[in-house]
């Protein structure tokens, strides 16, 4: 039976090695047999530019999703919040499309949206206008306009920022606010919802106007890592 599988927050990085070999054993036996792999954002830890496509490391994450793509099945790549950054010529050299976050699509007949999933968590106002900076045109602009090496100091120095204000932060905040859920839904016609971000794997069923709405939210790749199966009979989530 022709199925597709929605993968997200990997946080690819050569500081976990482990994470790249799971990855990869995923492709091989599970993805290659799907007709597409979806990757709903942050694959990797962070991406500092397209011109980081020469990194070894960057270079194996490409090898082995071109393999993939070669192999007949369909990729798909969204933003995250940690690789926002990634261009045209990444997802050339993956063989992938990038997909617009946010993404109405027939799943197998049924209407889906898919999301990376940090717009929905609108009670952390700190990091919306974060997003909104970074998200810019021009901030982007001007920040590949530095060398290399530079943005990934920045970087770095953005992540410990993050990890010190998240300390500071509830669950509550970090997670999807309720109403930004159901007017989201309600605007695209009550569809199917397939996102990560929230690291908080469940599936929520929603009722909507009297319509009954499906929420997955996908696991990261931190402690074990999971992909969502879905077909035309509907979703699962699995552990890898």
């Amino acid at each position: 039976m022709k199925h597709s599988l929605f993968i997200s927050d990997l946080h690819l990085s050569a500081d976990r090695p482990e994470v790249l070999s799971a990855f990869v054993e995923f492709l091989v036996t599970t993805a290659a047999h799907a007709e597409a792999l979806y990757i709903l954002g942050d694959l990797f830890e962070y991406w500092a530019g397209d011109d980081d496509l020469d990194d070894p490391f960057n270079r194996q994450v490409v090898a082995a999703l071109a393999s993939l793509r070669a192999g007949g099945t369909a990729l798909y790549l969204m933003h995250g919040n940690r690789d926002f950054l990634m261009g045209k010529a990444l997802a050339s050299a993956c063989g992938a499309h990038l997909l617009p976050d946010t993404s109405l699509i027939d799943l197998h007949g049924t209407p889906t949206l898919l999301m990376h999933g940090d717009t929905l968590c609108t009670d952390d106002t700190a990091y919306m206008a974060f997003r909104a900076q970074v998200r810019d045109p021009q901030w982007q602009q001007a920040f590949l306009a530095q060398p290399l090496p530079q943005r990934k100091a920045q970087i770095e120095q953005l992540r410990e920022q993050s990890r010190l204000a998240q300390r500071q932060k509830t669950a509550e905040i970090m997670d999807v606010n309720a109403e930004s859920v159901i007017n989201t839904l309600r605007q695209r016609n009550y569809p199917r919802l397939i996102h990560g971000h929230t690291h908080r794997p469940a599936l929520h069923v929603l009722e909507i106007d009297g319509c009954l709405c499906e929420r997955w939210v996908l696991p990261d790749w931190y402690e074990q890592g999971g992909y969502l199966r879905c077909d035309e009979q509907g979703c699962a989530a699995i552990k890898i």
